[in-house]
């Protein structure tokens, strides 16, 4: 009875602290210069796609890589990207997105959705970069998670590849398209 007791407290503790989880998320994507709406929700969907060859005229393409290699959870997490303070897009499990950007420094961000479990970490990053025309900027979001008999801690990085790196694991992983919730 009493073991009852303790589990339906710890479930019932995990259940309310959800919303919190939620909230603090979107409050940190909202302080980083690259994100946007942090009530912004995306639907999204993965399949086998072709890159583009090369960029737009004038402009640069970005590549966003979601390795979720380190990510020993379910469900793994749905990331937002943003550039500029608008979100572009979102990704999805071991996935990849791309966009054109004009020459100039841009702010990147990437945020989870949604607090996906409970425990320590980051659930956003930042970063920025200068893009010239007609070059090609690969940038790797990484979702970790791991468990301890202590804790559970999560982290999520946003670093730029090398050329040859991303070009690696775009043709490993799939291309995600999504789109806003309504």
């Amino acid at each position: 009875m009493a073991r009852t007791f303790c589990n339906l407290v710890v479930f019932t503790i995990a259940l309310l602290s959800i919303p919190a989880l939620a909230q603090d998320t979107a409050a940190a994507a909202a302080g980083a210069p690259g994100c946007g709406d942090p009530d912004a929700k995306y639907q999204v969907q993965t399949a086998a796609g072709q890159p583009p060859a090369q960029a737009e005229a004038g402009k640069a393409l970005v590549y966003f890589i979601e390795n979720d290699s380190n990510f020993s959870s379910f469900p793994k997490p749905t990331t937002r990207i943003g550039v500029d303070g608008q979100w572009v897009g979102a990704t999805h499990g071991n996935s990849y997105l791309y966009f054109s950007v004009d020459p100039g420094v841009h702010h990147l961000c990437t945020s989870w959705q949604m607090g996906v479990i409970l425990g320590k970490g980051r659930q956003s990053a930042a970063a920025h970069f200068k893009a010239e025309a007609g070059g090609v900027y690969y940038f790797q979001v990484k979702n970790t998670f791991f468990n301890s008999s202590y804790s559970a801690n999560l982290d999520v990085t946003l670093a730029p590849l090398d050329s040859d790196e991303g070009q690696l694991l775009v043709g490993k992983y799939e291309l995600s398209t999504s789109r806003v919730k309504k």
